[in-house]
Order: structure tokens, then sequence, then C-alpha cells
């Protein structure tokens, strides 16, 4: 596994990883399996993917605050705050077109 930006958040990414890895690959499996079968209404997909949210929240969500506070003290200490500020500026982060923009598909 990588390091973090600085060596005192490097367990907690650790930790961060190892969460989301196994959360991620239960997700994955039952979603691509109730993707495959036909039968299943939106409604039962989106009530799916919020169960799947609420149990990330509670195994991982506070691991990932832990480490996110972490990397943003690092941040600030190594003075890339202005760094990052200008680079969100020059190139913004977008939202993704709605599912049914044209061409979105």
């Amino acid at each position: 596994m990588a390091h973090s930006l600085s060596p005192e958040c490097t367990p907690l990414k650790h930790e961060y990883d190892a969460c989301f890895n196994t959360w991620f690959e239960g997700y994955l499996e039952p979603a691509i399996t109730n993707a495959n079968t036909k039968g299943h209404s939106q409604g039962q997909r989106i009530e799916y993917s919020k169960l799947k949210k609420e149990e990330y929240d509670r195994k991982c969500g506070s691991i990932w605050e832990k480490y996110k506070d972490c990397v943003q003290k690092a941040v600030t200490e190594k003075g890339l705050g202005e760094l990052l500020s200008q680079a969100r500026q020059e190139n913004p982060l977008r939202e993704p077109p709605p599912p049914d923009a044209p061409g979105s598909s």
C-alpha cells in the first residue's frame, strides 16, 4: 500500500483503504448480480444503494473522517493550501451530467 502525505497519516490511510476495499467488494458483487437480473425496479436499486451507503457510513465513515482530518492538517503544515486553492481555481471539479442528458449514456 502507498504512503500518505504525512507519516502520521499512513496508519489511518491503511486502515481506511482496508475498510473501503472490504466494503466495496461486498457492494460490487451484489450490485453486478442485481444489475444483470431482470425484475429489479429502479426503486429497489435505489434502496439497495441507500442501504449500502448507510453500511459504509457505519463501517468506514469515522475512519475516513480521521484520515481526512489528518491529511488536511498535513496540507496546512506543509504550506500546500494555497497551491491546492490555485489548482482548484484553474481546474475546478465539475458535476457529472445527469443520467438523462444527451450523450451521457
